[in-house]
């Protein structure tokens, strides 16, 4: 199997000239996933199997996934290096940034200073930690967030266990979380038949479907295949419904906008060049997708 490596050996990420899985696998830590990367290979591939309008892909479709854990999961040999780059390569494409939690606290806060020094706004996804925790956290984001809400598989997610206190969300602490912020509402992890129930309990305003990128044990199941089989139900109990996993080229957010997505958004296709070559590789991969 042939891989494009990045200049630097210590990246994880292996750079592979398409991103469909296959060089990171048993990687986690890492840029793989769990039972040998399964839902990773199937989110990258069943997009090609689904029906897709020839519609334009405008910046406004777009945006980058939230990610964290720079040194554990990329390989950068500091934490503080990835954040700047990443969001500005993204800013400048004037695609959505989305701006991911994790632990230790630094990992939030590093993501949030870079985004005020680009003086920018951003959807910001919080880790589900006990009530007390979270909603500290949800003071910390005020005022860079346009929105704020959680990643409501992430209390099963393998990289996290051990290490912090994350609970799985009920109807009435979503509600409050709400209430306390006067933000838009996201939920993100959407992947199971008990999570679209919640959903139209709690009538979020954003829906991300996603399986934290092939990261979660959940269903063995493509993002892609979920979306087709439940996208009416989820647009009916929300304002927007957005999509990760898998995406890689222009066809396939073609195909999410088909089924009624506003947004997919996207990390391991964008960060195999920013390791590449920094911002500008980042800035050409973002523009790849859009054909206007």
């Amino acid at each position: 199997m042939d891989f494009a490596l990045a200049t630097d050996s210590e990246f994880k990420c292996r750079a592979c000239a398409q991103c469909l899985g296959r060089g990171c696998i048993g990687q986690l830590p890492g840029m793989g996933g769990v039972w040998q990367s399964r839902n990773f290979l199937l989110n990258c591939a069943a997009w090609d199997a689904l029906p897709a309008d020839d519609v334009p892909v405008l910046p406004e479709h777009l945006g980058i996934a939230p990610v964290t854990g720079a040194v554990q999961n990329i390989g950068y040999a500091n934490e503080a290096d990835f954040y700047l780059p990443y969001f500005s390569a993204a800013k400048k494409e004037g695609i959505a940034l989305c701006v991911g939690d994790g632990a230790p606290d630094e990992k939030l806060m590093l993501g949030l200073s870079a985004v005020r020094e680009l003086n920018a706004s951003a959807y910001f996804f919080l880790k589900p930690y006990p009530d007390e925790k979270l909603f500290e956290r949800l003071e910390w984001v005020r005022g860079a967030a346009v929105a704020v809400g959680m990643d409501i598989d992430a209390y099963n997610i393998v990289t996290m266990r051990n290490q912090v206190s994350l609970e799985r969300k009920t109807e009435a602490q979503l509600s409050e979380f709400r209430h306390k912020s006067g933000l838009p509402l996201i939920i993100k992890g959407v992947f199971t038949p008990d999570d679209i129930e919640l959903c139209r309990r709690v009538l979020p305003d954003i829906i991300v479907v996603s399986n934290h990128g092939g990261r979660v044990e959940t269903a063995e199941c493509s993002t892609a295949e979920f979306l087709a089989a439940n996208s009416a139900r989820l647009t009916d109990v929300c304002g927007e419904l957005w999509v990760d996993g898998g995406i890689r080229k222009t066809r396939d957010v073609q195909a999410a906008l088909t089924l009624g997505v506003k947004k997919c958004i996207a990390a391991r296709p964008f960060i195999a060049p920013l390791i590449r070559g920094g911002e500008p590789a980042m800035q050409d991969a973002i523009r790849a997708f859009f054909n206007y």
